[in-house]
Formats: C-alpha cells, sequence, structure tokens
C-alpha cells in the first residue's frame, strides 16, 4: 500500500508584515486598522511577527511614527515585534526631499538621478532608538537612474544588494532580486523575459557567491518572501523553481533565512476563510521549500521580548 506523503510542517513566523499605516497601503483597499490585522495574524496561527511599515526617505518618518503609535495600543504580545523595511535609496533623492521642492514624494524620486549615485539609507540610528525598532529589513525595490537592459539592472540591483548587505544598520535583506514594473506583459501581468525572469542563471554566479560571502561577512540574514517572489502570479514557475534554488544554496552556505508574506492588502492572507490549519499560501510555499531542503524551523526568529 502506498503511503501518503507526508505534509511540510506550517509556516509559523513572518518578519515582514505591512499595516495600514505603511505608505503603500494607505488606500481604500487597505482600511484595516493594525488592531485588525495582528488579530488575523494570530488567528491563522503565526506565532512569531513583526509589523514592517516602509520608509524610502525621511518623507515617510511620519508614517512609522504613525505606526509606532498605533503598535503600542495593542493588546500586550511578546511574541510581536515592531520593525521597519527600508529601501536602498540614493543621497541625492534624500537631498532633493530635503528642499521641499518635490510633491508628494512618497517612493522618493524614480528618475532623474546621476548614475552610479552614492547609495543611502534614509534610516538613522537615532530613529532606531527613538522608534524602538527591533529589527531592520533593507530592500533593493527599483533601478538607480540607470537603462532598462538586462545587464545594467543585474549590475545595479547587485550592487544596490551588497550596498544593504554591508550596511551596519540592516538586519535582513528583503526578496533579493525582486522585480516589478518594467517588461510586464500589460495583457497577462506576466514577466516572461527580462531581467531575469527566463533564466534566472543570466545572473553570474559571481555575484551569487559575493552575495553569500557578504551576507557572512556581516552577519546579515536573508529573507524568503512569500507573496513578492514565492507565490506571485506575475512570476514563471521556472523562475521560482531557480529561486527555490538560490535560496538553498544560501542556506547550505551557513546563512539564515528569514520569512516574510509581504503582506500589503486587507485580508489578502490572514483571514480565517483563507487560512485554517494555516494560510493556503504559506502551505503552497511551505511545500515548495520543503523540496529543496527548507523547512519552518530553520527560520530565524527574535526571541519574546519584555511587555
Amino acid at each position: 500500500m502506498k503511503q501518503a506523503a507526508t505534509a511540510p510542517a506550517p509556516v509559523t513566523c513572518d518578519w515582514h508584515i505591512h499595516s495600514c499605516h505603511s505608505c503603500d497601503c494607505k488606500t481604500g483597499a487597505y482600511p484595516s486598522t493594525m488592531a485588525d490585522l495582528v488579530a488575523e495574524i494570530e488567528a491563522c496561527g503565526v506565532l512569531d511577527y513583526g509589523i514592517t511599515d516602509h520608509i524610502h526617505t525621511p518623507f515617510n518618518l511620519p508614517d512609522l511614527e504613525a505606526s509606532r503609535k498605533a503598535f503600542d495600543a495593542l493588546p500586550p504580545n511578546p511574541r510581536r515585534h515592531f520593525a521597519v523595511e527600508v529601501s536602498s535609496v540614493s543621497q541625492w533623492e534624500i537631498d532633493e526631499v530635503a528642499n521641499g521642492t518635490r510633491q508628494n514624494p512618497v517612493y522618493g524620486i524614480r528618475s532623474g538621478g546621476p548614475v552610479a549615485a552614492e547609495l543611502a539609507l534614509a534610516l538613522t540610528a537615532d530613529d532606531i532608538t527613538r522608534l524602538g525598532i527591533e529589527y531592520v529589513i533593507g530592500g533593493t525595490h527599483w533601478p538607480m537612474y540607470v537603462p532598462f537592459e538586462r545587464e545594467a539592472i543585474i549590475r545595479d540591483y547587485h550592487r544596490q544588494n551588497i550596498f544593504l548587505l554591508t550596511h551596519p544598520l540592516t538586519n535582513i535583506i528583503a526578496h533579493p532580486w525582486w522585480w516589478m514594473g518594467h517588461w510586464q506583459n500589460p495583457e497577462t501581468k506576466m514577466y516572461t523575459a527580462e531581467p531575469w525572469f527566463d533564466d534566472f542563471n543570466v545572473i553570474p554566479t559571481s555575484m551569487h557567491d559575493e552575495f553569500i560571502a557578504a551576507a557572512r561577512q556581516y552577519g546579515k540574514i536573508v529573507e524568503v518572501n512569500n507573496n513578492a517572489m514565492l507565490t506571485s502570479n506575475s512570476y514563471p514557475e521556472k523562475f521560482k523553481q531557480q529561486y527555490c534554488e538560490f535560496l538553498a544554496a544560501v542556506k547550505g552556505a551557513g546563512v539564515p533565512l528569514s520569512f516574510g508574506s509581504d503582506h500589503h492588502s486587507q485580508h489578502q492572507i490572514y483571514t480565517e476563510s483563507a487560512c485554517r490549519g494555516g494560510s493556503k499560501s504559506f502551505i503552497s510555499s511551505a511545500a515548495r521549500l520543503a523540496a529543496v531542503g527548507i523547512t519552518d524551523a530553520d527560520f530565524w526568529r527574535l526571541p519574546p521580548r519584555k511587555v
């Protein structure tokens, strides 16, 4: 009699969650309060997690301050943590925003800067202390003023990833090699070629080696991102398989991994109907990751905080 395959252990942590206070969630599609959100998270069996709203430039600091205020008003839970996701940006755009001449620069300034501009983070050590931020997720979210050509984008993304890996304020590197925007088929919403969706191997092995070496040297954690990478309907299956192999190589080199849903919209994952016994998308990702030797037990966790 053939024995049924054992289902992989469910994912019980989530270190990348955006609330209604995040700059890209403040729309009619996301009316939930933070209290509504955490109730759904905990009802779905997620035990350890963090709220990680965005900051791109200092323009977003008031949003982060509002997030901290809402977090402090929640019922105590020592396994709930307050953190932040900060984007790799350029010093040029931070200076431009500071000049006050740009209208509503929610996402910074996405064009017009100098090629090879000095990279920067808008977050400071004083901000981390003042807001009680427990960990910092650093993410590459867009190219820095380079041509939309495959090799140029790959070189620029690698430069940003290494910047984040070596920066003293970052703890987790968000969704390495995530991409959105250019090269998407307007009808199918799929990416099938550039910059690396037809074949993830177009990224030189030397870049992956340097990425892993920097993560080891600077003690960084690399994120396994659920929504943006593993379950995105815009990414082809071949890419997802290759990407999981990349994550397995990161783990195999001794670099710790974290798990993040990258939750952005109300009821996207955390509803009782969607996740009895665990979020459906988490279950599918757990199976995908288990195939390359990554399980819930491998994921980094913060110890409970004092409340």
